[in-house]
């Protein structure tokens, strides 16, 4: 049944998306500045559903931060410490490998491993880390390193982003997250994180992992200083890159947590905008595949609706989540598969677990066999 818009402005991108032309920049703002969240939502519903049906994909992982010590100051995070702060940390090699296997089973398909820039770890630390971890477990698919960390790391051992991304994909590294891009506007940054590689640097980084066959997701930092056009912009250079490369997997809308940050003034994001952010990245991203609702940040329920709004995804177990907690999150830190599988229930989708790359899971009594 077709909707009756509340905002006549949805009328003709209603005939795009049903004829799956592409949307403009001036569509991207007309949906961002729509009151009618509900139309927005019943559009970016057609899309998802169009792409994946009725099904909403999960998986089974491990965060692992294995230090919060960073040479950065961005006004934007809770996590990175100085390393003379007492409360700050960094992991040895054997701590990273016993902290992987305290929450390991053979359910863990993957690692997520992401960190501060830290002023000491060398370039052959990280890669021993990601040898020692393939050593011990081999099925776990290892999804490492921003392309901040990348540029950081390229500048600390004098080498292009390319070496560096070709050192860690010798030694292990089979995938990237999609952090620390924000939102690319320089005006932005240069107040958020200025410490931080370029918008256009990341890019460049993006695409060079997708050259050397390393997928990536992608992200945008949103409810902080940015404006709706910022926003535009950040999600039409993500479809550019993905034009060109193709490598990117999935999309994740991040909402800023402004607790114990330089920026505890800015209120906190309300369920309507981090719907309607789902929304508006699934009309926009025609060709980024999959559009994660992460719980971390969204909170579970809002993670549910977001399944009806243009999401696809649920996120995973984590087991243990820090950067976000740091920053005043408040819901768990890790939700079990059984948890995960209600959820998605409830809101009237399929669960359907999957690895990094998307290929389905079967799971048996004793482990999961990735059906390729």
């Amino acid at each position: 049944m077709t909707p009756v818009f509340e905002d006549a402005r949805l009328e003709p991108i209603r005939a795009k998306v049903q004829s799956g032309e592409r949307l403009t920049y001036d569509d991207g703002i007309a949906v961002y500045r729509s009151a009618d969240v509900l139309g927005v939502g019943w559009l970016a519903n057609q899309v998802r559903e169009r792409l994946h049906g009725n099904r909403t994909f999960f998986n089974v992982n491990r965060h692992i931060n294995p230090t919060d010590v960073c040479v950065a100051s961005c006004k934007l995070c809770a996590f990175g410490k100085k390393a003379r702060d007492p409360k700050a940390y960094t992991m040895s090699l054997e701590q990273v490998w016993e902290h992987a296997g305290r929450g390991w089973s053979e359910a863990v398909t993957e690692f997520h491993i992401v960190g501060g820039l830290h002023p000491e770890l060398t370039l052959d630390w990280y890669c021993q880390m990601l040898r020692g971890l393939k050593e011990r477990f081999p099925q776990v698919h290892l999804k490492a390193f921003t392309m901040v960390e990348i540029g950081y790391l390229a500048q600390r051992s004098k080498l292009t982003p390319r070496q560096v991304l070709e050192r860690l994909k010798d030694a292990g590294m089979d995938s990237m997250p999609g952090g620390g891009a924000e939102i690319f506007n320089e005006r932005v940054r240069r107040i958020i994180c200025d410490h931080k590689i370029t918008g256009n640097q990341w890019l460049e980084i993006a695409e060079i992992a997708h050259e050397l066959g390393l997928h990536s997701n992608c992200t945008m930092l949103y409810g902080h200083i940015e404006n709706e056009e910022d926003r535009v912009d950040h999600l039409l250079h993500l479809r550019a890159l993905q034009d060109k490369t193709s490598g990117l997997v999935a999309y994740i809308p991040l909402a800023f947590h402004p607790d114990n940050t330089p920026l505890h003034h800015i209120p906190k994001t309300t369920g309507f905008a981090d719907i309607r952010e789902i929304a508006v990245s699934r009309l926009l991203l025609d060709n980024v595949p999959h559009i994660k609702a992460y719980w971390v940040m969204m909170t579970p329920k809002i993670a549910q609706i977001a399944q009806r709004f243009g999401a696809d995804d649920i996120d995973g177990t984590l087991v243990e989540e820090r950067i976000y907690h740091d920053a005043g999150a408040t819901t768990s830190q890790n939700l079990r598969r059984g948890e995960l599988v209600r959820l998605i229930k409830e809101a009237g989708r399929e669960p359907v677990e999957r690895d990094t790359l998307y290929h389905p899971v079967e799971r048996t009594e004793s482990a999961f066999t990735v059906l390729v």
